[in-house]
């Protein structure tokens, strides 16, 4: 394949995973039995719940994060590296796995495991959590991005993934993890599920519960290969929950997707359909086929039914507000990067293009891409509505019969409130992804059919109040391509729309097309954050995400009470150099501190009154580690301001990549550090080594 086709295929396949988990969601067990299921939607072909969005989901989460091992870690890659992305990215308790409990959650059990010390593969291990919790169904719904990085290469997809399915899982939760990812990286050259089976079944052990499930399943369909319901009944009596201890065994639900994938036979839609209909984990099963499916189908073959809701957008519910807006193309190139990566080639500048950055960047390139783009009237501008979500290039919007006075928003979301949903599935946190200063760059052009002009201008709206800001309107030459640059203004509390508005001004009706062939926003960030004007939202705060301890909005403070560590971060995620200022009020404890380069929960620096009478600078990399400190006198009580300027010096390694830190408190540098080993970029933010409590006003934060 070259870079294109292979980034179609894992488009195609992120596209089927979505929509296979979101046709399961609504009819997960338990509660939702196969006959419940059956008597109320009957057989299913398209989505049961529609959604405003759709929430935050686990299945999406762990093969979006945990493949940022191959990010954050320099290669071999190890369960170790895995397990550690795992604590990284997680908020304790909240949102992205199943919090079930300890010894009954895998998940949980694995993370808790991770947290006090045990290291992967141990972690997951059956001598440690016993074979009834490491057999659970979570191996293998994580595991996708295994294969999508390693196309055509199973032998490395499955040895990845048994590394990463260790974390949490043994045995047969491993062997699924293996299948899964196999499965995946075959399909990218192959189009045959039965022959993909055949592939995969050689990498997990013959004589496995988990072959002999789906060699039970193959051996029926050939018996019984138009009757996918007598199969499930066939899985019931041999396979059912009853013969498998725990909460979701996954032997059950491996023989869900085996047969999904022989009675679909290629059909995208069916296999999904079919998973679904099944029972038991609906959402797993439907994702993991959608996955592989998905691949072999390419976008165009998601049937619109499936895409259309979907809208290229996932909510996500890791620990950063700034990653958790997923762009389904952006991701999907991500996911090509590291494959080619991995597999030692170049990485060609088209297909690196807004990945791994805090630049946004839509260029409509993916067959069928919407990148997110929303209206705010279907009735007047409705998004690539029947075939024009197949026509290329750009992005199609029908202006449909604009009277004078009309105004249709036509937008990118960067930022998401609990407003924005019907429910808080897995608890998503969000921070504002575009800020003030930074330019807004829009390229399209205009086809008319009637009428006189249709004017057009960029714009961005505030979260808070709803108030739109907007540039001059412009009146483009029908067949004429038009570019807005706009710099962002300020706004009162966070962008979650930017796009261009459209409006009629003329007497007659405007029938006509807007094709936007790219939207970006680039340049230095800055923001600011008053913790008394913050809300609470999915057991988070509306503007950064926070873990750890007990927390209030009192009196125009962010009041924090914590026996360990707390946790606070927002802004973007990619900030390299910057200035951090974090004011705060200690009230009790030694550990009042602000953070900056964090990368989440493992990887990060913390300045600020942290011991008695003391400041320090301290790097957590796994560890925590006192890079420096000096004595300086400070109360309870009293309020303080934390400053930290850090800026790159690669000239003194440029292996490792140094970075000078100078932190200051009230206005007076105190500390002045070069660590040869630099955390590359991360989040700003707050937080507390120790027990005790905060008071913690307002977090700034400006890119260099």
């Amino acid at each position: 394949m070259d870079w294109k086709e292979y980034l179609e295929k894992v488009y195609g396949g992120v596209l089927g995973k979505c929509a296979g988990v979101r046709l399961g969601a609504p009819v997960e067990p338990t509660i939702w039995t196969y006959e419940r299921i059956q008597n109320t939607y009957g057989d299913i072909t398209g989505y049961v719940k529609e959604y405003k969005n759709f929430a935050a989901d686990d299945d999406v989460n762990g093969p979006v994060f945990f493949i940022r091992s191959l990010l954050d870690y320099p290669p071999p890659l190890t369960a170790e590296k895995v397990g550690r992305t795992w604590v990284n990215y997680t908020r304790e308790g909240i949102g992205f796995y199943w919090w079930g409990g300890y010894g009954r959650s895998t998940e949980h059990t694995a993370y808790l495991n991770l947290k006090s010390g045990l290291k992967a593969p141990a972690s997951g291990s059956g001598e440690v959590n016993g074979y009834t919790v490491a057999e659970q169904i979570g191996g293998q719904i994580f595991i996708d991005s295994w294969g999508w990085v390693f196309p055509e290469d199973p032998d490395k997809a499955a040895q990845h993934a048994e590394l990463a399915a260790s974390v949490g899982h043994d045995r047969n939760g491993i062997y699924g993890g293996i299948f899964i990812a196999v499965c995946v990286s075959l399909a990218f050259s192959m189009t045959n599920p039965s022959e993909i089976i055949e592939k995969a079944l050689n990498y997990i052990p013959v004589d496995s519960e988990y072959a002999r499930v789906v060699k039970a399943v193959r051996a029926f369909s050939h018996k019984t290969p138009d009757d996918w319901r007598a199969c499930r009944e066939f899985l019931e009596s041999d396979f059912g929950y009853d013969k498998y201890p725990g909460v979701c065994h996954i032997i059950p639900n491996a023989g869900v997707c085996a047969l999904a994938l022989y009675y679909g036979k290629g059909d995208f839609a069916r296999t999904i359909e079919i998973a679904t209909m099944c029972g038991w984990d609906t959402d797993c099963n439907a994702g993991n086929v959608g996955a592989i499916l998905g691949v072999i189908a390419g976008p165009n073959g998601v049937p619109d039914r499936y895409r259309r809701p979907i809208n290229d957008f996932h909510a996500a519910s890791s620990i950063s507000g700034g990653l958790n807006c997923l762009d389904l193309p952006t991701v999907s190139r991500e996911l090509a990067v590291l494959g080619l990566r991995q597999a030692g080639k170049d990485i060609p500048a088209d297909l690196a293009k807004g990945t791994f950055s805090d630049d946004i960047f839509l260029d409509f390139s993916l067959a069928g891409s919407t990148c997110g783009i929303r209206t705010s009237s279907d009735f007047l501008a409705p998004v690539a509505p029947g075939e024009l979500l197949h026509s290329e290039p750009g992005l199609n919007i029908l202006l449909d019969r604009l009277v004078r006075g009309d105004t249709a928003r036509i937008f990118y979301k960067p930022y998401y409130r609990r407003e924005d949903f019907d429910d808080e599935r897995y608890r998503p946190t969000f921070t504002p992804g575009i800020y003030p200063g930074q330019v807004l760059t829009i390229k399209g052009r205009v086809e008319r059919m009637s009428g006189q002009r249709i004017a057009i201008a960029p714009y961005v709206r505030d979260s808070g109040s709803k108030e739109v800001f907007n540039d001059g309107y412009i009146f483009p030459e029908p067949g004429e391509s038009f570019i807005f640059r706009w710099e962002v203004p300020e706004v009162s509390f966070g962008v979650d729309e930017a796009g261009v508005l459209v409006t009629n001004f003329d007497a007659q009706k405007y029938l006509g097309n807007l094709i936007l062939d790219e939207l970006t926003v680039t340049g230095p960030r800055k923001f600011h954050v008053d913790f008394g004007e913050e809300t609470e939202e999915f057991e988070g705060l509306s503007r950064c995400s926070a873990v750890g301890g007990a927390w209030s909005i009192e009196e125009g403070a962010l009041s924090v009470i914590t026996r360990e560590d707390f946790k606070l971060f927002s802004g973007p995620y990619y900030s390299r150099d910057s200035r951090i200022s974090l004011r705060l009020i200690p009230d009790y404890g030694f550990s009042h501190l602000t953070a900056f380069r964090s990368r989440g929960a493992e990887l990060g620096y913390f300045f600020g009154l942290h011991g008695e009478n003391r400041a320090a600078l301290i790097k957590v990399d796994g560890g925590i580690e006192t890079l420096a400190e000096v004595d300086f006198p400070w109360s309870f009580g009293k309020e303080y301001l934390l400053s930290v300027s850090i800026q790159d010096k690669p000239e003194e390694n440029p292996v490792d990549g140094a970075a000078g830190i100078e932190c200051s408190i009230n206005g007076k540098q105190v500390l002045s550090y070069t660590d040869e080993a630099a955390h590359p970029y991360g989040m700003a933010g707050a937080g507390k080594l120790g027990g005790g409590r905060t008071r913690f006003l307002s977090l700034s934060a400006q890119e260099l």
